[in-house]
């Protein structure tokens, strides 16, 4: 047949288009949206568990934390705002303001603080209200990125502060681990972690794990009866991602947010997913999601759901255990 206009065969080539595009990007969706499903963990999991998607499309997503009633809270902080997903299911949004909330946790008095981005701080925020900052430099010197924190009962803050990627030029502080004591007292613990990242206290808060993204362990700090840190040791040796096709196999393992359930577990998104280890260190089994994890935390009524986020997405999964019971993660 001969098309006499243009018009037919505009039409014509923008609907082969249109169907071209959408077959190219149908493995792809369908890959992301195909049901994903646990291995057996011991006292962790079953297998078959499914790994049940709450909700994506998120700018990017970070800092979950069980709220007061089961519910949890996480960050959008590109979009610059706390969410809130209710025991229902229901998301709304908790908090929202443009300093860039990345890491939340809970003080030993219940009140939510945030590594803040964009202010390059550490504070106190909640709904309708300025965030109060409890740390805004280090020695007069702004801080790089705060990245992720923890607190504990006794009324310590613990938090990570990272050099971004791609950064030009001498910081002017290096990456660090940090404490603000429960006098408000800023100390710096250590700078020997090249990039210092996810944060978490064993049970008992005894010790301090910190996720070391440019390696391959996660390091465990001894704490006194108040909290202050001693020496470090390597705690848990990461599974790092298979090598490519060509090139130097990594030795980064991406280590990102860490999470600890009441029996001492720890909980690690990591590149190739949440790696599991016993209280002793021990490699337990690896859960695979749709998308990278990047932080997590138990919630639900009784702490048994693990909440996982990354790359726009946030995931559910049940378990057998539970987190352990104080105010934050």
């Amino acid at each position: 047949m001969k098309l006499t206009s243009a018009r037919p065969l505009a039409a014509l080539t923008l609907l082969c288009g249109a169907w071209l595009s959408a077959h190219a990007q149908a493995p792809a969706a369908a890959a992301a949206a195909a049901p994903v499903a646990t291995p057996a963990i011991a006292g962790v999991v079953n297998e078959g568990t499914p790994v049940q998607l709450v909700k994506d499309g998120f700018e990017a997503v970070e800092g979950p934390m069980r709220d007061t009633d089961g519910g949890v809270l996480f960050t959008n902080n590109q979009a610059g705002r706390i969410l809130r997903v209710a025991p229902d299911g229901s998301i709304s949004t908790w908090f929202e303001g443009p300093l860039g909330a990345n890491a939340l946790t809970r003080n030993s008095k219940g009140e939510v603080v945030a590594t803040l981005q964009k202010t390059l701080a550490i504070g106190i925020v909640q709904p309708g209200a300025e965030p109060r900052i409890l740390a805004g430099n280090y020695e007069g010197k702004p801080f790089n990125r705060p990245n992720d924190l923890v607190a504990d009962t006794r009324g310590n803050i613990y938090f990570t502060d990272s050099v971004p990627l791609g950064a030009t030029g001498t910081p002017a502080i290096p990456s660090a681990l940090y404490q603000i004591g429960a006098d408000g007292k800023l100390v710096r613990i250590t700078t020997d972690i090249p990039r210092p990242n996810g944060v978490a206290l064993n049970p008992d808060e005894r010790t301090l794990y910190v996720a070391n993204t440019a390696g391959e362990w996660v390091l465990a700090y001894a704490l006194d009866a108040k909290g202050t840190p001693g020496a470090s040791r390597e705690f848990a040796r990461l599974a790092l991602p298979p090598p490519p096709a060509s090139g130097a196999a990594s030795t980064s393992s991406g280590a990102d947010g860490l999470a600890v359930d009441r029996d001492g577990r720890l909980y690690v998104a990591t590149t190739v997913g949440v790696q599991v280890f016993s209280p002793r260190g021990e490699a337990l089994g690896v859960i695979r999601l749709p998308r990278q994890p990047q932080n997590l935390a138990f919630a639900g009524k009784d702490r048994s759901t693990l909440y996982v986020v990354g790359r726009g997405s946030v995931y559910r999964i049940d378990t057998l255990t539970r987190g352990p019971e104080r105010p934050g993660k």
